[in-house]
Protein backbone atom coordinates (compact mmCIF):
# COMPACT_ATOMS: atom_id res chain seq x y z
CA UNK A 1 0.00 0.00 0.00
CA UNK A 2 1.18 3.67 -0.84
CA UNK A 3 0.52 5.38 2.16
CA UNK A 4 0.06 9.70 1.29
CA UNK A 5 1.33 9.46 5.08
CA UNK A 6 2.26 6.65 7.89
CA UNK A 7 0.71 7.15 11.03
CA UNK A 8 4.44 7.40 12.60
CA UNK A 9 5.03 10.55 10.28
CA UNK A 10 1.87 12.42 11.09
CA UNK A 11 2.45 12.33 15.02
CA UNK A 12 5.57 13.24 14.51
CA UNK A 13 4.98 16.41 12.59
CA UNK A 14 2.01 17.18 14.30
CA UNK A 15 3.45 16.53 17.84
CA UNK A 16 0.14 14.53 18.43
CA UNK A 17 -1.00 12.31 20.81
CA UNK A 18 -2.00 8.52 19.75
CA UNK A 19 -5.83 7.18 20.91
CA UNK A 20 -6.59 3.80 19.94
CA UNK A 21 -5.17 1.84 17.52
CA UNK A 22 -4.25 3.82 14.78
CA UNK A 23 -4.33 1.90 11.18
CA UNK A 24 -0.42 1.88 8.96
CA UNK A 25 -0.96 4.92 7.37
CA UNK A 26 -3.49 6.91 5.27
CA UNK A 27 -4.27 7.66 1.71
CA UNK A 28 -5.51 11.10 1.79
CA UNK A 29 -6.82 13.96 3.73
CA UNK A 30 -10.33 15.53 3.88
CA UNK A 31 -12.25 18.28 6.60
CA UNK A 32 -15.61 17.30 4.99
CA UNK A 33 -17.00 14.73 6.63
CA UNK A 34 -19.76 14.24 3.11
CA UNK A 35 -17.24 13.53 0.98
CA UNK A 36 -14.03 11.55 2.78
CA UNK A 37 -13.14 8.40 1.08
CA UNK A 38 -12.27 5.30 2.96
CA UNK A 39 -8.78 5.26 4.17
CA UNK A 40 -8.38 8.83 4.84
CA UNK A 41 -7.73 10.97 7.89
CA UNK A 42 -10.57 13.38 9.35
CA UNK A 43 -9.03 16.72 10.34
CA UNK A 44 -11.88 17.89 12.87
CA UNK A 45 -11.42 21.54 11.89
CA UNK A 46 -13.25 24.49 13.97
CA UNK A 47 -14.29 26.79 11.34
CA UNK A 48 -16.30 30.37 11.29
CA UNK A 49 -19.59 28.64 11.28
CA UNK A 50 -18.99 25.20 11.93
CA UNK A 51 -16.70 22.53 14.31
CA UNK A 52 -15.63 19.33 12.36
CA UNK A 53 -15.75 17.94 15.64
CA UNK A 54 -19.41 18.27 15.64
CA UNK A 55 -19.41 15.65 12.48
CA UNK A 56 -16.43 13.40 13.84
CA UNK A 57 -19.27 10.05 13.29
CA UNK A 58 -20.34 10.46 10.76
CA UNK A 59 -16.83 10.82 8.94
CA UNK A 60 -16.00 7.73 10.19
CA UNK A 61 -18.99 6.60 9.22
CA UNK A 62 -18.41 7.44 5.82
CA UNK A 63 -15.01 5.51 5.55
CA UNK A 64 -12.53 8.06 7.88
CA UNK A 65 -9.59 5.79 8.83
CA UNK A 66 -8.82 7.72 11.61
CA UNK A 67 -9.82 11.35 12.91
CA UNK A 68 -7.42 14.56 14.18
CA UNK A 69 -8.71 15.87 17.26
CA UNK A 70 -8.42 18.68 19.35
CA UNK A 71 -7.71 17.88 23.08
CA UNK A 72 -9.93 19.90 24.60
CA UNK A 73 -12.92 18.65 22.70
CA UNK A 74 -11.75 15.21 23.31
CA UNK A 75 -13.99 14.80 26.55
CA UNK A 76 -16.77 15.68 24.88
CA UNK A 77 -16.37 12.91 22.04
CA UNK A 78 -18.22 10.64 23.98
CA UNK A 79 -17.83 6.95 24.02
CA UNK A 80 -16.00 7.44 20.45
CA UNK A 81 -13.27 4.41 20.29
CA UNK A 82 -11.94 5.14 17.04
CA UNK A 83 -8.73 5.69 16.07
CA UNK A 84 -7.73 9.36 16.77
CA UNK A 85 -4.51 11.68 16.80
CA UNK A 86 -4.88 14.11 19.48
CA UNK A 87 -3.77 17.54 19.44
CA UNK A 88 -3.56 20.70 21.11
CA UNK A 89 -5.35 22.55 17.50
CA UNK A 90 -6.58 20.96 14.39
CA UNK A 91 -5.40 23.81 12.06
CA UNK A 92 -2.36 24.81 13.89
CA UNK A 93 -1.62 20.47 13.32
CA UNK A 94 -2.50 20.70 9.90
CA UNK A 95 0.30 23.82 9.17
CA UNK A 96 2.86 21.83 10.76
CA UNK A 97 2.05 18.80 8.24
CA UNK A 98 2.11 21.16 5.73
CA UNK A 99 5.32 22.52 6.63
CA UNK A 100 6.76 18.65 6.67
CA UNK A 101 5.22 17.87 3.86
CA UNK A 102 6.99 20.74 2.15
CA UNK A 103 10.66 19.62 3.94
CA UNK A 104 10.10 15.77 2.13
CA UNK A 105 9.46 17.21 -1.54
CA UNK A 106 11.58 17.35 -4.35
CA UNK A 107 8.89 18.79 -6.53
CA UNK A 108 9.15 22.22 -7.78
CA UNK A 109 6.75 24.31 -6.36
CA UNK A 110 4.98 27.35 -8.13
CA UNK A 111 3.06 29.82 -6.25
CA UNK A 112 0.20 32.04 -8.61
CA UNK A 113 -1.30 35.36 -6.96
CA UNK A 114 -3.20 38.19 -8.70
CA UNK A 115 -6.32 40.03 -8.66
CA UNK A 116 -7.70 38.46 -11.64
CA UNK A 117 -6.73 34.76 -13.20
CA UNK A 118 -4.86 33.13 -10.24
CA UNK A 119 -7.82 29.89 -10.23
CA UNK A 120 -7.72 29.94 -14.28
CA UNK A 121 -3.82 30.39 -14.19
CA UNK A 122 -3.22 27.59 -11.50
CA UNK A 123 -5.33 24.78 -13.61
CA UNK A 124 -3.44 25.82 -16.82
CA UNK A 125 0.04 24.91 -14.97
CA UNK A 126 -1.69 21.53 -13.75
CA UNK A 127 -2.74 21.08 -17.16
CA UNK A 128 0.39 21.91 -19.54
CA UNK A 129 2.59 20.20 -16.56
CA UNK A 130 0.66 17.13 -15.89
CA UNK A 131 2.38 15.56 -19.41
CA UNK A 132 6.08 16.07 -17.93
CA UNK A 133 5.21 14.35 -14.66
CA UNK A 134 3.14 14.04 -11.35
CA UNK A 135 1.36 17.63 -10.74
CA UNK A 136 -0.13 18.55 -7.12
CA UNK A 137 -2.21 21.39 -7.51
CA UNK A 138 -4.92 23.24 -5.26
CA UNK A 139 -8.04 22.09 -5.17
CA UNK A 140 -11.00 24.74 -6.49
CA UNK A 141 -9.91 27.98 -4.67
CA UNK A 142 -7.89 26.44 -1.94
CA UNK A 143 -5.96 29.91 -1.64
CA UNK A 144 -6.20 30.76 2.85
CA UNK A 145 -4.80 29.75 5.93
CA UNK A 146 -6.64 26.24 5.72
CA UNK A 147 -7.03 25.92 2.08
CA UNK A 148 -2.96 26.34 1.65
CA UNK A 149 -1.77 23.68 4.71
CA UNK A 150 -4.61 21.37 3.41
CA UNK A 151 -3.10 21.06 0.00
CA UNK A 152 0.57 21.44 1.30
CA UNK A 153 -0.96 18.17 3.10
CA UNK A 154 -2.12 16.22 0.68
CA UNK A 155 0.76 16.29 -1.54
CA UNK A 156 2.91 13.50 -2.08
CA UNK A 157 6.30 13.22 -1.83
CA UNK A 158 6.42 11.70 -5.10
CA UNK A 159 5.21 14.91 -6.76
CA UNK A 160 7.16 16.18 -9.83
CA UNK A 161 5.41 20.11 -9.53
CA UNK A 162 3.43 21.64 -6.63
CA UNK A 163 1.19 24.09 -7.91
CA UNK A 164 -0.34 26.57 -5.35
CA UNK A 165 -2.97 29.46 -5.12
CA UNK A 166 -2.35 32.14 -2.79
CA UNK A 167 -5.44 34.60 -2.42
CA UNK A 168 -5.89 37.90 0.37
CA UNK A 169 -8.34 40.66 0.79
CA UNK A 170 -5.94 42.27 3.65
CA UNK A 171 -2.28 43.13 3.98
CA UNK A 172 -0.43 40.65 5.33
CA UNK A 173 -2.44 37.55 4.17
CA UNK A 174 0.04 36.14 1.65
CA UNK A 175 3.07 36.30 4.15
CA UNK A 176 2.26 33.78 6.28
CA UNK A 177 0.92 31.84 3.33
CA UNK A 178 4.25 31.88 0.97
CA UNK A 179 6.18 31.11 4.08
CA UNK A 180 4.49 27.26 4.11
CA UNK A 181 4.58 27.15 0.61
CA UNK A 182 8.22 28.05 -0.31
CA UNK A 183 8.18 28.52 -3.97
CA UNK A 184 10.51 28.23 -6.17
CA UNK A 185 8.93 30.10 -8.83
CA UNK A 186 6.12 33.16 -7.90
CA UNK A 187 3.65 33.94 -10.73
CA UNK A 188 1.82 37.64 -10.02
CA UNK A 189 -1.14 37.20 -13.11
CA UNK A 190 -1.91 40.68 -12.85
CA UNK A 191 -2.56 43.36 -10.27
CA UNK A 192 -6.48 45.16 -10.33
CA UNK A 193 -9.15 47.26 -7.59
CA UNK A 194 -9.85 43.76 -6.06
CA UNK A 195 -10.76 44.23 -2.37
CA UNK A 196 -10.14 47.94 -3.02
CA UNK A 197 -12.80 48.65 0.10
CA UNK A 198 -9.95 47.17 1.86
CA UNK A 199 -6.83 49.42 0.17
CA UNK A 200 -6.23 52.97 0.27
CA UNK A 201 -5.36 52.58 -3.17
CA UNK A 202 -4.10 50.34 -6.42
CA UNK A 203 -0.19 50.34 -4.45
CA UNK A 204 -1.08 49.12 -1.43
CA UNK A 205 -2.86 45.78 -3.72
CA UNK A 206 0.33 45.31 -5.23
CA UNK A 207 2.20 45.59 -2.32
CA UNK A 208 0.19 43.20 -0.42
CA UNK A 209 0.30 40.93 -3.93
CA UNK A 210 4.60 41.58 -3.49
CA UNK A 211 4.69 39.67 -0.13
CA UNK A 212 4.92 36.42 -2.07
CA UNK A 213 8.10 37.51 -3.29
CA UNK A 214 9.26 37.45 0.26
CA UNK A 215 8.80 33.39 0.70
CA UNK A 216 10.99 32.60 -2.68
CA UNK A 217 13.70 29.77 -2.44
CA UNK A 218 17.07 31.20 -2.33
CA UNK A 219 17.56 31.18 -6.22
CA UNK A 220 13.85 31.62 -7.78
CA UNK A 221 12.09 33.06 -10.36
CA UNK A 222 9.43 35.81 -10.03
CA UNK A 223 7.04 35.79 -13.26
CA UNK A 224 5.12 39.17 -13.88
CA UNK A 225 2.63 40.78 -16.06
CA UNK A 226 4.66 43.42 -17.98
CA UNK A 227 1.40 44.83 -19.52
CA UNK A 228 0.23 45.75 -15.90
CA UNK A 229 0.52 49.29 -14.93
CA UNK A 230 2.18 48.15 -11.41
CA UNK A 231 4.93 46.17 -13.52
CA UNK A 232 7.93 48.70 -12.61
CA UNK A 233 6.79 48.84 -8.64
CA UNK A 234 6.50 45.00 -8.71
CA UNK A 235 9.78 44.70 -10.69
CA UNK A 236 11.80 47.27 -8.52
CA UNK A 237 10.34 45.16 -4.86
CA UNK A 238 11.55 42.10 -6.16
CA UNK A 239 15.01 43.44 -7.18
CA UNK A 240 15.27 44.83 -3.68
CA UNK A 241 14.84 42.01 -2.17
CA UNK A 242 17.55 40.18 -4.14
CA UNK A 243 15.30 38.22 -6.64
CA UNK A 244 17.85 37.80 -9.80
CA UNK A 245 15.56 36.16 -11.88
CA UNK A 246 12.85 38.12 -12.91
CA UNK A 247 10.47 37.18 -16.06
CA UNK A 248 7.81 39.08 -17.76
CA UNK A 249 4.85 38.46 -20.00
CA UNK A 250 2.28 40.19 -22.34
CA UNK A 251 2.39 42.24 -25.51
CA UNK A 252 4.81 44.29 -24.05
CA UNK A 253 7.88 44.78 -27.07
CA UNK A 254 10.48 44.05 -23.91
CA UNK A 255 8.03 40.71 -22.39
CA UNK A 256 10.65 37.95 -22.09
CA UNK A 257 7.06 35.76 -22.84
CA UNK A 258 5.98 37.93 -25.29
CA UNK A 259 2.18 37.70 -27.19
CA UNK A 260 2.88 38.31 -30.71
CA UNK A 261 -0.67 37.89 -32.06
CA UNK A 262 -4.20 36.69 -30.92
CA UNK A 263 -6.96 35.67 -32.72
CA UNK A 264 -10.41 34.47 -30.85
CA UNK A 265 -13.59 33.02 -31.74
CA UNK A 266 -16.95 32.14 -29.28
CA UNK A 267 -15.39 28.42 -28.55
CA UNK A 268 -11.38 29.02 -28.32
CA UNK A 269 -8.73 30.84 -29.77
CA UNK A 270 -5.24 31.11 -31.40
CA UNK A 271 -2.36 32.85 -29.99
CA UNK A 272 1.79 33.49 -31.16
CA UNK A 273 3.73 33.29 -28.55
CA UNK A 274 7.55 34.49 -28.70
CA UNK A 275 10.06 32.96 -26.40
CA UNK A 276 13.72 32.79 -26.27
CA UNK A 277 14.09 34.28 -29.27
CA UNK A 278 11.18 31.50 -31.44
CA UNK A 279 7.31 32.61 -32.61
CA UNK A 280 5.49 29.27 -31.33
CA UNK A 281 1.77 28.84 -32.28
CA UNK A 282 -0.48 27.78 -29.35
CA UNK A 283 -4.75 26.59 -30.20
CA UNK A 284 -6.54 26.84 -26.81
CA UNK A 285 -9.72 25.46 -26.32
CA UNK A 286 -10.88 28.15 -24.40
CA UNK A 287 -11.58 31.82 -26.02
CA UNK A 288 -10.68 35.16 -24.45
CA UNK A 289 -7.90 36.96 -24.48
CA UNK A 290 -7.50 37.01 -20.92
CA UNK A 291 -7.12 33.18 -20.85
CA UNK A 292 -4.42 33.88 -23.60
CA UNK A 293 -2.51 35.96 -20.93
CA UNK A 294 -2.32 33.53 -18.68
CA UNK A 295 -1.19 31.04 -20.99
CA UNK A 296 2.01 33.26 -21.09
CA UNK A 297 2.75 32.92 -18.06
CA UNK A 298 2.09 29.29 -17.47
CA UNK A 299 4.28 28.21 -20.59
CA UNK A 300 7.02 30.77 -19.40
CA UNK A 301 7.24 28.54 -16.38
CA UNK A 302 7.15 25.28 -18.79
CA UNK A 303 10.14 27.24 -19.65
CA UNK A 304 11.51 28.15 -16.50
CA UNK A 305 11.23 24.51 -14.79
CA UNK A 306 12.35 22.74 -17.96
CA UNK A 307 9.05 21.23 -18.50
CA UNK A 308 8.52 19.88 -22.55
CA UNK A 309 7.43 22.63 -24.19
CA UNK A 310 5.75 20.94 -27.16
CA UNK A 311 3.55 18.92 -24.67
CA UNK A 312 2.34 21.91 -23.27
CA UNK A 313 1.43 23.59 -25.87
CA UNK A 314 -0.33 20.32 -26.80
CA UNK A 315 -2.36 20.41 -23.65
CA UNK A 316 -3.59 23.67 -24.03
CA UNK A 317 -5.87 23.08 -27.03
CA UNK A 318 -8.02 20.75 -24.78
CA UNK A 319 -8.07 23.35 -22.21
CA UNK A 320 -11.76 24.13 -20.95
CA UNK A 321 -13.16 26.60 -19.18
CA UNK A 322 -13.84 25.48 -15.37
CA UNK A 323 -17.33 26.04 -13.51
CA UNK A 324 -18.38 29.84 -13.11
CA UNK A 325 -15.04 31.55 -14.42
CA UNK A 326 -16.12 31.08 -18.79
CA UNK A 327 -17.71 27.59 -19.23
CA UNK A 328 -19.61 27.28 -21.80
CA UNK A 329 -23.10 25.59 -22.07
CA UNK A 330 -25.41 25.78 -25.22
CA UNK A 331 -29.10 24.63 -23.83
CA UNK A 332 -32.65 23.19 -25.67
CA UNK A 333 -35.36 26.33 -25.83
CA UNK A 334 -38.10 25.65 -27.54
CA UNK A 335 -36.92 23.91 -31.55
CA UNK A 336 -33.69 26.00 -30.72
CA UNK A 337 -31.18 26.67 -28.21
CA UNK A 338 -29.35 29.93 -26.42
CA UNK A 339 -25.76 30.06 -24.95
CA UNK A 340 -24.84 30.14 -21.28
CA UNK A 341 -21.25 31.81 -20.25
CA UNK A 342 -21.10 31.30 -16.46
CA UNK A 343 -18.70 33.65 -15.06
CA UNK A 344 -20.30 33.74 -11.80
CA UNK A 345 -17.55 32.55 -9.59
CA UNK A 346 -16.58 36.09 -8.54
CA UNK A 347 -15.85 39.59 -10.06
CA UNK A 348 -13.78 43.02 -9.59
CA UNK A 349 -13.65 45.35 -11.95
CA UNK A 350 -10.63 43.60 -14.47
CA UNK A 351 -12.51 40.59 -14.68
CA UNK A 352 -15.82 42.18 -15.60
CA UNK A 353 -14.67 43.98 -18.50
CA UNK A 354 -12.80 40.61 -19.32
CA UNK A 355 -16.56 39.14 -19.39
CA UNK A 356 -17.63 41.54 -21.16
CA UNK A 357 -15.21 40.93 -24.08
CA UNK A 358 -15.82 37.82 -24.32
CA UNK A 359 -20.05 38.19 -24.16
CA UNK A 360 -18.90 40.91 -27.06
CA UNK A 361 -16.82 38.15 -28.94
CA UNK A 362 -20.00 35.38 -29.31
CA UNK A 363 -22.66 35.43 -31.97
CA UNK A 364 -26.37 35.00 -30.98
CA UNK A 365 -28.09 33.31 -33.48
CA UNK A 366 -30.90 33.91 -35.09
CA UNK A 367 -33.11 36.83 -33.86
CA UNK A 368 -30.78 36.46 -30.67
CA UNK A 369 -29.48 38.81 -28.17
CA UNK A 370 -26.14 39.09 -26.42
CA UNK A 371 -27.37 39.76 -22.93
CA UNK A 372 -25.11 40.82 -19.69
CA UNK A 373 -26.44 39.20 -16.80
CA UNK A 374 -24.32 41.57 -13.82
CA UNK A 375 -24.94 41.81 -9.97
CA UNK A 376 -22.79 43.44 -7.71
CA UNK A 377 -19.04 43.74 -7.13
CA UNK A 378 -18.41 43.32 -3.42
CA UNK A 379 -15.56 44.66 -1.00
CA UNK A 380 -15.18 47.73 -2.83
CA UNK A 381 -15.63 49.79 0.21
CA UNK A 382 -16.13 53.66 -0.63
CA UNK A 383 -15.45 53.16 -4.66
CA UNK A 384 -18.40 50.98 -5.08
CA UNK A 385 -20.74 53.59 -6.92
CA UNK A 386 -17.73 54.18 -9.46
CA UNK A 387 -16.59 50.83 -10.43
CA UNK A 388 -20.28 49.86 -10.72
CA UNK A 389 -21.13 53.53 -12.80
CA UNK A 390 -17.73 52.79 -14.85
CA UNK A 391 -18.62 49.38 -16.32
CA UNK A 392 -20.75 50.96 -19.13
CA UNK A 393 -18.14 51.99 -20.65
CA UNK A 394 -17.32 48.61 -21.60
CA UNK A 395 -20.91 47.45 -22.11
CA UNK A 396 -21.25 50.56 -24.50
CA UNK A 397 -17.98 49.50 -26.41
CA UNK A 398 -18.90 46.35 -26.87
CA UNK A 399 -22.41 46.80 -28.11
CA UNK A 400 -24.18 45.43 -25.29
CA UNK A 401 -27.98 46.11 -25.78
CA UNK A 402 -29.58 44.04 -23.11
CA UNK A 403 -28.15 44.75 -19.16
CA UNK A 404 -30.11 42.33 -16.78
CA UNK A 405 -29.35 43.13 -13.23
CA UNK A 406 -29.50 42.61 -9.72
CA UNK A 407 -28.22 43.66 -6.34
CA UNK A 408 -27.83 46.79 -4.49
CA UNK A 409 -24.25 48.22 -5.30
CA UNK A 410 -25.05 47.57 -9.31
CA UNK A 411 -28.44 50.17 -9.22
CA UNK A 412 -25.58 52.62 -10.08
CA UNK A 413 -24.90 50.73 -13.35
CA UNK A 414 -29.10 51.27 -14.34
CA UNK A 415 -28.56 54.96 -14.07
CA UNK A 416 -25.89 55.46 -16.24
CA UNK A 417 -26.80 53.38 -19.02
CA UNK A 418 -28.29 55.17 -21.85
CA UNK A 419 -32.05 54.58 -23.07
CA UNK A 420 -30.76 52.78 -26.07
CA UNK A 421 -29.73 49.95 -23.40
CA UNK A 422 -32.85 47.87 -22.60
CA UNK A 423 -31.80 47.78 -18.56
CA UNK A 424 -33.86 44.98 -16.40
CA UNK A 425 -33.22 45.99 -12.60
CA UNK A 426 -34.50 43.70 -10.07
CA UNK A 427 -33.02 44.30 -6.41
CA UNK A 428 -32.49 40.26 -4.81
CA UNK A 429 -31.07 37.62 -7.00
CA UNK A 430 -34.01 35.34 -6.67
CA UNK A 431 -35.98 37.88 -8.39
CA UNK A 432 -33.65 38.24 -11.41
CA UNK A 433 -33.80 34.42 -11.38
CA UNK A 434 -36.87 34.29 -12.03
CA UNK A 435 -37.41 37.03 -15.01
CA UNK A 436 -34.19 35.45 -16.39
CA UNK A 437 -35.88 32.06 -16.96
CA UNK A 438 -38.95 32.99 -18.36
CA UNK A 439 -37.34 35.95 -20.57
CA UNK A 440 -34.33 34.14 -21.86
CA UNK A 441 -35.03 33.48 -25.91
CA UNK A 442 -33.55 31.21 -28.64
CA UNK A 443 -30.35 32.55 -30.26
CA UNK A 444 -29.79 34.50 -27.04
CA UNK A 445 -25.99 34.60 -25.68
CA UNK A 446 -26.01 35.07 -21.54
CA UNK A 447 -23.08 36.01 -19.99
CA UNK A 448 -23.81 35.79 -15.47
CA UNK A 449 -21.03 37.36 -13.78
CA UNK A 450 -21.14 38.47 -9.97
CA UNK A 451 -19.04 38.58 -6.73
CA UNK A 452 -19.35 35.19 -5.00
CA UNK A 453 -21.56 36.40 -2.45
CA UNK A 454 -24.14 37.72 -4.86
CA UNK A 455 -25.06 34.31 -5.43
CA UNK A 456 -25.59 34.53 -8.78
CA UNK A 457 -24.40 30.88 -9.28
CA UNK A 458 -27.80 30.21 -8.42
CA UNK A 459 -28.85 31.57 -11.65
CA UNK A 460 -26.97 29.51 -13.74
CA UNK A 461 -28.18 26.39 -11.90
CA UNK A 462 -31.83 27.34 -12.49
CA UNK A 463 -31.05 27.91 -16.45
CA UNK A 464 -29.16 24.14 -16.50
CA UNK A 465 -31.97 22.87 -14.24
CA UNK A 466 -34.80 24.09 -16.85
CA UNK A 467 -33.57 23.88 -20.17
CA UNK A 468 -31.74 20.52 -21.20
CA UNK A 469 -28.20 20.52 -23.53
CA UNK A 470 -28.29 21.00 -26.56
CA UNK A 471 -27.52 18.04 -28.53
CA UNK A 472 -25.34 18.66 -32.44
CA UNK A 473 -27.77 16.30 -33.83
CA UNK A 474 -30.84 18.20 -33.01
CA UNK A 475 -31.84 20.79 -35.59
CA UNK A 476 -32.41 24.12 -35.25
CA UNK A 477 -35.78 25.83 -36.75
Amino acid sequence: MSWLWTTEDMIAAMAGRPFGTLPEGITGISIDSRSIAPGEAFFAIKGDRVDGHDYASMAMANGASLLVVSEARLPAMGRLTVPMIVVEDVLAALGRLGLASRERSKAQIIAVTGSVGKTTTKEMLRHVLSPSGKVHASVASFNNHWGVPLTLARMAEDTDYGVFEVGMNHPGEIRPLVAMIRPDVAIITTIAPAHLGNFKNIKEIAAAKAEIFEGLEPGGHVVLNRDNDQFNFLDRTAQSLGIEHIHSFGQHAKAEFRLAEFNGSDENSTLWLTIGGETLEVALGAPGRHIAENALAALGVVRIVGADMQKAIEALATLKPEKGRGKRHRLSIGVGSFTLIDESYNANPASMRAAIALLAASEPTGRGRRIAVLGDMLEMGEYAQKVHTDLAVPLLAAGIEHVWLAGAEIAALKESLPESVHVEYRENTGELTDYVLNSVAPGDVLMVKSSLGIGFGKIVAALLDKFPPFADTQREF
